[in-house]
């Protein structure tokens, strides 16, 4: 395929797979190697173009889904990536082969992220690896959809905040001490942030949560000059929908948006690859909605 036909104007309802899916549900925290229909991270269509030329990225949940499509732009873009994930093994080392066959560097380094000493092991092992911290991606989060309050357990509410909203807190602080400035931090927001979802009630609170850290921590670090944005995704098909909705929803997944289905990762390379790179100097607390259309205002 040349240049011209891999750029070539296409119409976004029709790129890639619409609802109604036939996935099969699985445990969470779900694997990529378990779907039936895989989720595009980039790995045939992403092109680089030396946007990150030397610089060395974290990334939380960089085993599957809009992770997975980050580590392999950034690797495309020439930066070297620690990928952080939970116990999801055979995802993690496909990301990391992805990595490497770009001649850069991939470290794997498994463990939870809602223990703050895990999130501090992260971020000395990338100083011991790399040598500097230009990029963290906080990314990795806990969702699982619930019909009615009663049906959420406490220690998932629990689980859900120290997951999202707590490892974000631990990584950044951890990390600024070792980022100069140009540095970034990438946050993964969500539409729920604005229209949040009656069953996602602690997911969508982590959500709101971010959104508003993010907002506040750009302001923080502004006079070290480094800068903190995030990205509010929508329905996106990655291997923690099969595992924390229910089987109809996940066959409908993404219908109810504007263009009728939901995102691949890869639709969201470009714009991680963007707020990491001089492309987005002037930008810091700010949010980039990627909803298929939903709207956020």
């Amino acid at each position: 395929m040349n240049q011209e036909e891999e750029n070539k104007q296409q119409d976004p309802t029709q790129k890639f797979d619409a609802p109604p899916f036939s996935e099969s549900t699985q445990s969470e925290p779900g694997e990529e190697s378990e779907m039936k229909i895989k989720p595009d991270h980039g790995e045939e269509s992403y092109k680089g173009s030396g946007k990150l030329v030397g610089r060395k990225a974290i990334i939380t949940g960089g085993d599957s889904g809009i992770g997975k499509a980050v580590a392999i732009a950034f690797a495309r873009e020439g930066a070297d990536v620690l990928i952080s994930y939970l116990n999801e093994e055979e995802d993690a080392r496909d990301t990391a082969q992805w990595v490497e066959k770009e001649g850069r560097k991939a470290i794997l380094v498994p463990g939870d992220i809602s223990d703050e000493a895990h999130c501090k092991a992260i971020v000395q092992r990338a100083v011991d690896e790399f040598g500097q911290i230009d990029i963290l991606v906080n990314n990795a989060a806990f969702q699982m959809a619930r019909e009615s309050l009663q049906d959420i357990p406490s220690d998932e509410f629990d689980k859900t905040f120290k997951t999202n909203i707590y490892a974000m807190f631990y990584l950044c602080k951890a990390a600024e001490p070792h980022m100069k400035p140009g540095s970034t931090i990438i946050n993964t927001t969500s539409v729920n942030a604005y229209k949040p979802s009656p069953m996602l009630l602690a997911y969508a609170a982590t959500k709101g949560a971010i959104q508003n850290f993010t907002a506040n921590l750009g302001q923080i670090l502004a006079d070290k000059g480094i800068r903190a944005n995030c990205v509010a995704p929508g329905p996106i098909w990655t291997p923690l929908i099969p595992a924390t909705m229910p089987e109809e929803a996940v066959k409908t997944f993404g219908k109810d948006t504007p263009l009728k289905r939901p995102g691949q990762p890869v639709e969201l390379s470009a714009i991680y690859v963007l707020l990491a790179s001089e492309g987005s100097s002037y930008m810091t607390g700010s949010t980039i909605q990627v909803t298929g259309g939903t709207p956020t205002i």
